[in-house]
């Protein structure tokens, strides 16, 4: 049992001491990051299903007739 208190009694100390938090400044900037980086990946993807889409109807196309 002193084993399980002594675990949370370290992890709360480490989580309490020892973790830097981001300032707000900081929070807003990596999430603003992570937005951009979400919204170009989800273009990227969308474009890619886009141009496949299109190749291959019109490669299906070539063999309907």
């Amino acid at each position: 049992m002193n084993k399980i208190r002594n675990y949370f009694r370290e992890s709360y100390h480490e989580l309490v001491y020892k973790v830097s938090w981001p300032t707000w400044q900081e929070l807003q900037s990596s999430t603003m990051v992570v937005l951009i980086a979400t919204l170009f990946v989800t273009a990227l993807v969308w474009g890619m299903d886009a141009a496949s889409n299109f190749v291959l109807t019109h490669y299906y196309q070539l063999f309907k007739h």
